[in-house]
């Protein structure tokens, strides 16, 4: 799999640009802030319909602008997909595949198999858990896209149950502010218009979604360990060994649970956490909050990793996924954006030596000198809103 060829339309720095790509390595090389990270940005944006940079689509739109177009011609197995995007903050996006509407934008979703390496990345060795859940959820619904929907179901009903939580929460905070006693047990309605009839039925949903949501990430997990540990080993030289596990917030007694295990244990936490989730107001127990623990050695990765172990862990887990992806059969386009700046020389070779035979690669670099020759492909000169092939 590769992509022919980028067009972006009011997306970011860029009021209208096309890129012609190659097959094997590409180089975009420019001084920083003309816009490099925005061209892959796009990309990713068309694999995922999300951006790795920020949390909504705001941004992604040219000031001035209402609207951003993306366009990515994508060739697989001989044949050539062309995807279209409208993005519209505040309003559904809308994509077409071959011209043709989609009835939902995320129906392109697998259309591009991309995996991403960009310097945010270090957050899923040093930030929150949210970092690493979406890591997973990511790489999930890039393997298999329906999980695109179950990911989405989940996240509503979560809104959903912590509205009513916090609503709740709120009508109780003001009604002992009167010096009215309210306090809801078992669900059922309290005084002062504190109405919890309906949080069963989102239970009920809550394990339904969650129970899918979790038996994807377990398996995922399962299967993407090996490959994190290789990764590492690769990358780091043999200076450390780093594992990956999976921590549920709800306690599991079989390892290899089905769904309705999952469902069954979701559904018991949930009637266990009942009062403490009433007096804080918000939903304890899912998914949500799980954890993808990350360990070097016998240590947790945050906290102890150093700054080069932390890009380490990093670039292992996207050479992880880049590598169970192509296992699933279907080679996806890797992208390092501004990578090779923060390595050291020995870390840049064995880097090079594992990402070399790709089936397309696009690196981003300030400098040209620091990617090394063997990475060295078609060239790409960025300037201000301008991308202009360079051999």
């Amino acid at each position: 799999m590769y992509v022919r060829r980028l067009e972006l339309v009011d997306f970011r720095s860029y009021e209208r640009v096309g890129v012609d790509l190659e097959p094997g390595g590409n180089v975009l090389v420019g001084p920083n802030g003309v816009g490099k990270t925005n061209l892959v940005e796009a990309l990713g944006y068309v694999a995922t319909l999300a951006s790795h940079r920020v949390a909504t689509d705001a941004p992604l739109v040219r000031a001035g602008a209402a609207t951003a177009v993306l366009r990515c011609a994508i060739v697989h197995d001989g044949r050539e997909l062309l995807v279209e995007l409208e993005i519209a903050p505040g309003r559904a996006n809308r994509a077409r595949l071959n011209r043709s509407p989609a009835r939902r934008a995320r129906d392109v979703l697998g259309a591009l198999r991309l995996v991403l390496f960009a310097p945010e990345d270090l957050e899923l060795v040093r930030g929150d858990p949210a970092e690493r859940r979406r890591y997973l959820d990511d790489l999930l619904v890039t393997r298999m896209p329906r999980y695109a929907a179950v990911r989405a179901d989940y996240e509503r009903v979560v809104k959903q149950r912590n509205a009513l939580l916090r609503t709740s929460y709120l009508a109780r905070k003001t009604a002992g502010g009167r010096g009215r006693a309210a306090r809801a047990d078992d669900g059922q309605p309290a005084e002062g218009g504190n109405d919890l009839s309906t949080l069963a039925v989102w239970d009920t949903h809550l394990a339904r979604h969650g129970a899918e949501l979790l038996a994807g990430r377990l398996e995922l997990v399962a299967a993407l360990g090996p490959h994190v540990t290789k990764a590492y080993d690769a990358v780091a030289a043999g200076r450390g060994a780093a594992s990956i596990a999976y921590r549920p917030s709800v306690e599991l007694t079989d390892p290899v649970p089905d769904r309705s295990a999952l469902e069954a244990a979701l559904t018991a936490a949930l009637a266990e956490a009942r009062q403490s989730e009433i007096d804080r107001g918000v939903t304890l127990v899912g998914p949500h909050r799980d954890e993808l623990t990350l360990t070097l050695g016998t240590l947790p990765a945050r906290g102890y990793a150093s700054h080069g172990e932390s890009w380490s862990y990093a670039l292992a887990l996207r050479l992880a996924a880049y590598d169970l992806l192509r296992a699933d059969g279907v080679e996806p386009v890797l992208v390092l954006d501004d990578v090779f700046a923060e390595l050291d020389s020995g870390r840049r070779e064995r880097l090079a030596e594992l990402v070399a035979g790709a089936s397309q690669l696009l690196v981003t670099c300030a400098v040209a000198d620091d990617v090394p020759q063997a990475l060295r492909g078609a060239r790409y000169e960025v300037s201000d809103g301008q991308v202009n092939r360079a051999d």
